[in-house]
């Protein structure tokens, strides 16, 4: 009779990646969520919390998102018309830019 085995918790539990923001990718955000405060207060928060959404995911799975531009992958957020570009580099997880869907990446992405 064949026994069942429990698989060992460590091996249950998911490795997350450190996630770093570059310089350029913070002000994105914070121009965006400034822009979306203007809007209607409380918007800009939404936004913030949309974005920090997306950033679990890449935490969680980044190799799931595949290269979109020139070495840069491509996260979409949910609900605001974001784009977050990253690398995967070693065991880390480098974004770069957090664009509007609208803007011109190719220029951005330099």
């Amino acid at each position: 009779m064949a026994r069942s085995i429990a698989p060992h918790p460590l091996i249950e539990r998911a490795v997350n990646r450190p996630v770093s923001i570059r310089a350029a990718a913070m002000a994105d955000l914070r121009d965006a969520r400034d822009w979306y405060e203007r809007q209607r207060p409380g918007l800009g928060d939404e936004f913030h919390l949309s974005v920090a959404d997306a950033l679990t995911h890449l935490e969680e799975s980044p190799e799931r998102f595949p290269i979109y531009y020139r070495g840069f992958r491509r996260l979409l957020t949910e609900r605001f018309p974001y784009k977050v570009f990253f690398r995967i580099q070693g065991d880390a997880v480098i974004v770069f830019r957090i664009l509007h869907a609208a803007r011109n990446h190719a220029r951005e992405l330099k």
